[in-house]
């Protein structure tokens, strides 16, 4: 049965409180975070109509596209910016679910995984999905945020503190990367190879024997349909087995990736967050700062070891608008260090008590500190 939601009423839009903390406000429990919620109805002034785009497209122009995607052409194109506007679509009932990429993008896989049956509305970029979410054009995203080869995908981890969104579930989905190409192209006439970034890194050991040129684009969907689109016959694209259907290219290669165990992790995204539970394993993502000082780092992260309580992932980003602090600030000549936010992933559920006092206790180190999500942990295989 597809999932179904209930339209926000009148066009308004919803706004949590940021769940946030710092070393002033030491007396609030963490239980406050999920337990008192306040939210704020502001109507939304929304464009009743959106201008058709390429009405004077060449039919010849028309018919290329036709051969090239075949039944992609009832595919939604990607959510742009200027689309952040546009009125929200109260008739569907299924639940949308905004990712990043074109059709055929491993987002879109993740979020039919994350949510079977939903409407996959894809986005041009990350900042879109989230901002979508935010609008009320989609009901949830899904999208990546670290990769067993790759790494994080730091983009996003920014965005997560831009934003106020709430990480609702995870969902992991193994990758497979394949070489696509135009009919007729063999391998050796390949000189360049397209595709994201992350999924270049991830190929790095086969794309060095080959010897090619690697171009960045923006998913590995864009890659396959720019090869398509543009008829090249000097350059392939990293993508998926699916791309290459909808696209219509051919499979050079199939499960290129340096590693068979290529697994991304996926985050499910909400305006508000869900209520944790204790009777199934639970994940909490959680962002600090902390003040400079010696053993500051490991006083934070013993307040989760004295409770046994696992880490299962740290990431360390530079704070945007306060990259760089002076050790002395009355020397303007004395060293600069780096001042960072923490990213920390932890196996326990909000609803124990044991999380709740230790975060009680990591206040006593942070100067902020903020609850992104406490949400079901995905120990299924990708």
């Amino acid at each position: 049965m597809a999932a179904t939601i209930s339209s926000p009423p009148s066009l308004t839009h919803t706004t949590s409180k940021r769940i946030s903390s710092s070393s002033h406000h030491s007396q609030r429990t963490t239980t406050f975070f999920f337990t008192q919620r306040i939210s704020t109805y502001k109507k939304t002034v929304v464009s009743s109509s959106q201008g058709d785009k390429n009405k004077n497209n060449s039919s010849s122009q028309a018919i290329e596209l036709q051969r090239i995607f075949e039944d992609s052409q009832s595919r939604p194109r990607p959510l742009s910016v200027t689309d952040l506007s546009s009125s929200v679509n109260q008739g569907s009932r299924l639940l949308r679910v905004a990712y990043q990429g074109l059709p055929g993008a491993y987002s879109e896989s993740a979020a039919a995984k994350a949510y079977p049956n939903c409407e996959a509305v894809p986005c041009e970029q990350f900042e879109t999905a989230f901002a979508a979410v935010e609008r009320w054009l989609v009901d949830r995203a899904v999208l990546p945020i670290e990769n067993s080869l790759g790494g994080s995908i730091h983009r996003n981890y920014d965005l997560l503190l831009r934003h106020s969104l709430h990480i609702v579930g995870e969902v992991r989905l193994s990758v497979r990367h394949c070489l696509l190409a135009n009919h007729g192209v063999r391998l050796e006439d390949l000189k360049r190879v397209l595709s994201h970034p992350q999924a270049l890194a991830q190929c790095e050991n086969t794309l060095t024997k080959l010897g090619v040129v690697r171009e960045a684009v923006d998913d590995t969907a864009g890659a396959a349909q720019h090869v398509a689109l543009h008829k090249l016959q000097d350059a392939g694209a990293v993508a998926s087995s699916g791309a290459s259907r909808i696209y219509g290219l051919n499979i050079l290669a199939e499960d290129i990736q340096d590693d068979s165990d290529n697994v991304t992790r996926f985050l499910m995204l909400a305006r508000e967050p869900i209520i944790p539970r204790t009777d199934r394993p639970f994940k909490t993502s959680i962002v600090f700062s902390l003040e400079e000082g010696p053993g500051v780092l490991f006083k934070a992260l013993a307040v989760f070891a004295m409770r046994q309580i696992n880490l299962t992932k740290i990431e360390s980003r530079p704070r945007r608008k306060q990259p760089m602090r002076a050790s002395d600030d009355n020397d303007n000549g004395s060293p600069k260090y780096f001042d960072y936010l923490f990213y920390v992933d932890f196996e326990a559920s909000m609803a124990d008590p044991n999380s709740q006092n230790a975060l009680r206790h990591l206040e006593e180190f942070a100067t902020f500190l903020r609850v992104l999500g406490s949400y079901p942990a995905d120990n299924s295989r990708p």
